[in-house]
């Protein structure tokens, strides 16, 4: 008799179980690898590459000496066909070779993202990075893309005199005269709403996290 009700009781208790745990399965958001938002490291928008991540590289880095920002009295921008250095300026603007971490213009200021209000004015004007990191009180344009080089894409800087420093310079002035400050806080990559915010669906409460 008991040998022949044991796997039955088991049976049941089995079927049961599974009946309790089909609704939590159900709800669960990580049940399904195709519902779960952190499943897929490609879909993922907090990837390893993320913009935002713990090492944002749009945040203000190391001080540096200035000298090496500072344009050299003297000195004068290359000059070429304004089409032809706007189109190697915007080339240079997402070629990640200008640094040594992956990083290009673009990385930061995609869509106009990461500029301050201040972009707006006519340069040399103030820049908080370069502020806060050399002590600039102003900065010329052409300073700047130096500045950013050396900076957030720890490269070296480009030859005063050289075609891709004015065609970088001549590009970025371009994008200038179309700049709106309302559109840096919403496109910046590493705003308060950008998907590797505290509420994006990868962050560490996230219904998929491992707990």
């Amino acid at each position: 008799m008991n040998f022949r009700t044991q796997p039955l009781q088991t049976t049941i208790a089995g079927i049961f179980a599974l009946a309790l745990a089909g609704p939590v399965l159900a709800q669960n958001p990580c049940a399904a690898k195709s519902a779960n938002p952190c499943a897929a490291k490609k879909a993922n928008p907090c990837a390893a590459k993320n913009p935002c991540a713990a090492k944002n590289p749009c945040a203000a880095g190391s001080k540096f000496d200035s000298k090496m920002v500072t344009r050299p009295k003297g000195t004068k921008l290359a000059v070429g066909d304004r089409a032809e250095m706007l189109k190697l300026g915007e080339k240079l603007w997402s070629d990640t070779k200008l640094s040594t971490n992956n990083m290009s213009c673009n990385t930061c200021h995609q869509g106009g993202a990461a500029f301050q209000n201040t972009f707006a004015q006519p340069y040399p004007h103030y820049v908080a990075m370069a502020k806060e990191q050399d002590g600039f009180k102003k900065i010329n344009l052409d300073e700047m893309v130096q500045f950013c080089l050396v900076a957030p894409m720890a490269s070296k800087t480009l030859a005063w005199d050289s075609k891709e420093l004015a065609a970088l310079t001549l590009y970025t002035a371009q994008m200038q005269k179309s700049f709106k400050p309302a559109a840096a806080a919403k496109g910046n990559p590493c705003g308060a709403k950008n998907p590797c915010a505290a509420k994006n669906p990868c962050a560490a409460k996230n219904p998929c996290a491992v707990k």
